[in-house]
């Protein structure tokens, strides 16, 4: 088998694992508690047969002691109605939806490609209860900062 097959395939492996997020107990848990996890929810936003480009889905995932899977959040590209939208969607089987520092990272990469590209983002929040650990602070008042400057340029 050739590098770039063997390569390929481990890259498939590890994307696979990752977008089960906490994994298969995690996922049945919100399905027990009559809910979609983050990836079925964007699934049934956008487009079906729609393009879906996921941004970060390695975030974080060699961190934390492999707790962190696409640093807990979902986000990427696709459409609704035919219109290009970039999707937020925190994922609560994650860590019941804790954030990290790499979290907002990904969440404002999200929202800059959708002012630099100007097309509409879309924030897919299942009752954020997690807790943003003492790293995460400098982050989060930037994430704040950026949210604000984003309603201010919309008036």
């Amino acid at each position: 088998m050739s590098r770039l097959r063997t390569l390929t395939d481990e890259y498939r492996t590890l994307q696979a694992r990752l977008e089960q997020g906490g994994g298969p107990d995690k996922i049945k848990r919100q399905h027990d508690q009559k809910k979609l996890t983050a990836r079925e929810r964007v699934a049934r936003l956008l487009d079906p047969k729609g393009p879906w480009l996921e941004i970060g889905l390695l975030v974080a995932h060699d961190q934390y002691d492999g707790q962190a899977p696409a640093a807990g959040v979902v986000t990427g590209l696709g459409r609704i109605g035919g219109r290009p939208v970039v999707v937020v969607a925190n994922d609560a089987t994650v860590k019941a939806g804790s954030w990290w520092p790499e979290t907002i990272k990904k969440i404002l990469r999200a929202q800059e490609i959708a002012m630099r590209q100007r097309i509409p983002i879309v924030y897919l929040v299942d009752c954020f209860r997690g807790s943003m650990g003492r790293r995460a602070s400098s982050s989060t008042t930037r994430l704040c900062a950026a949210i604000s400057a984003c309603h201010r340029s919309r008036r």
